[in-house]
């Protein structure tokens, strides 16, 4: 059976922690959406690193560019300051075994405080930008700042898309069976909720699983 869902958040949806329904909305925790997780790294306004663990988000172009598309960054963060002032970003894209290593750098992230350093990652230069990019990742993206606007209005959360200039990338990571494991990309499941109770506060990280090879 299929449980309706309005626009309206659902009175009975629990709230976990304050604020919750105005950071994000009830559909959220309602669709359970898995999207693909990264560390974004930016230069602080003193020169140092700063590292955000950001999900949400999907990369797609043409012969135009290639862009990365980022929803659900908060305004008030570093994270998007430092990009509208420097105008470049970097995406690392890492291991799930690195997750308590990206959770360091939601914990420690004053001004003062080298982020990638605190966390236990090698900062590499990039190529192109001056933000660093992580020995670590297996996927790195080398972004220059496109466009940034107010994702609802609500002056909350913001929508930043990036023109991808540069990446590095392991040579095996074309592999399908290798994408497909978990040495590869993680994915955040974001509390989903049961529809009919309200109730789901649970979160996990995620690996894809290969189902069917294609073009065989």
């Amino acid at each position: 059976m299929k449980i309706e869902i309005s626009e309206k958040k659902p009175e009975h949806y629990k709230e976990y922690w304050p604020m919750q329904y105005d950071i994000f909305s009830h559909f959220e925790y309602t669709c359970g959406v898995p999207s693909v997780m990264f560390l974004i790294t930016t230069l602080k306004e003193n020169g140092n690193a700063n590292a955000c663990l950001h999900a949400w988000s999907t990369f797609s172009g043409d012969k135009g560019g290639f862009f990365a598309i980022l929803p659900g960054l908060m305004q008030h963060t570093h994270t998007y300051h430092n990009i509208l002032r420097e105008k470049e970003f970097c995406i690392n894209f890492l291991r799930p075994e690195y997750y308590d290593a990206c959770q360091k750098t939601i914990a420690e992230n004053k001004e003062e405080i080298d982020e990638l350093a605190i966390a236990g990652f090698t900062a590499e230069p990039s190529r192109l930008i001056k933000a660093p990019r992580i020995k670590e990742a297996f996927l790195s993206y080398e972004c220059t700042f496109e466009s940034a606007c107010d994702l609802s209005g609500a002056g909350i959360n913001a929508m930043v898309i990036g023109r991808v200039r540069h990446a590095a990338v392991e040579e095996t990571n074309y592999i399908i069976e290798n994408i497909c494991s978990e040495g590869s990309f993680m994915f955040n499941i974001h509390s989903p909720k049961n529809p009919v109770s309200g109730e789901g506060e649970q979160s996990a990280v995620a690996k894809l699983t290969l189902v069917k090879p294609l073009n065989e």
